[in-house]
């Protein structure tokens, strides 16, 4: 990595990385001081925020334990096979990035909806999606699975190729190879995606909302309580799922990756 340069375009570069900052920071650090310790304290006596807190963690973990069985497959497929239409794949996987989210959320009632294609087929199995944890944990599935594909297919680039190929030379079989081989390398890459999955999931609000209003996940209920009572009923909730984040990226950036390889990054 290389060091920065006392130069007129380092300069301008670094004025607008201060400035990028700047919008992205402040507006975040301006809302964890806007409550009151006593205040944010105050929300684990409410039975309300406590149950949606239990429903939101629950139904990410839930979405994260599906796309452990679907995802990470998918991210191996992508990264250790050429096939027709790879790319394609690639391209509609992470579709659920760009799509806007209420958007995905009218698209997922048409199919997990009562009189939708699964919504009936599960149906006939005692499931169903429409305000219903089933729903949420859909919704929050679609639009986070990228997060772990993604980070799945990159751990899986960066396994020593040599060393699995050393184990077929010593009689491993494919599941062999996987258990003690590759996944021992790459799962760091990914449990931070699932960190990610996960917490993409506990923020999402506008899938959700379409498929599942209730009961409430904690971004509904900032929604919601938003609209009743104003800004500041609002913010103890929002300030919560702010610092969850935070929590989520230091997991990520500071425990999961070595100091060593997060500089040469």
């Amino acid at each position: 990595m290389k060091k920065l340069h006392n130069s007129t375009l380092t300069k301008v570069f670094i004025v607008a990385g201060i400035i990028l900052m700047m919008i992205l920071l402040v507006p975040l650090i301006n809302t964890l001081f806007s409550v009151e310790p006593i205040t944010f304290f105050q929300l684990f006596t409410d039975q309300q925020v406590l149950d949606s807190m239990q429903l939101t963690f629950s139904c990410a973990l839930a979405a994260v334990l599906i796309g452990f069985l679907t995802a990470v497959p998918m991210g191996y497929l992508l990264t250790r096979y050429q096939f027709p239409g790879r790319d394609l794949l690639q391209a509609l996987i992470n579709l659920p990035v760009i799509i806007p989210h209420t958007a995905a959320g009218v698209a997922l009632l048409l199919v997990f909806g009562r009189n939708g294609i699964f919504g009936q087929l599960f149906a006939n199995i005692g499931i169903t999606f429409t305000d219903r944890p089933a729903g949420i944990v859909t919704g929050m599935l679609f639009v986070s699975v990228p997060f772990l594909v993604n980070a799945s297919r990159e751990a899986f680039a960066g396994v020593d190729r040599e060393i699995e190929q050393a184990s077929w030379v010593d009689g491993a079989n494919y599941w062999q190879m996987l258990r003690y081989i590759t996944l021992p390398q790459s799962w760091r890459g990914i449990t931070s995606g699932a960190l990610m999955m996960w917490a993409r999931g506990v923020s999402e609000f506008g899938a959700v909302v379409i498929l599942a209003y209730h009961p409430k996940i904690m971004p509904v209920l900032v929604f919601e309580r938003f609209q009743g009572f104003g800004l500041k009923a609002a913010l103890p909730v929002t300030v919560f799922l702010i610092l969850i984040s935070l929590v989520i990226f230091i997991c990520v950036s500071v425990f999961l990756f070595p100091k060593e390889k997060r500089n040469n990054q």
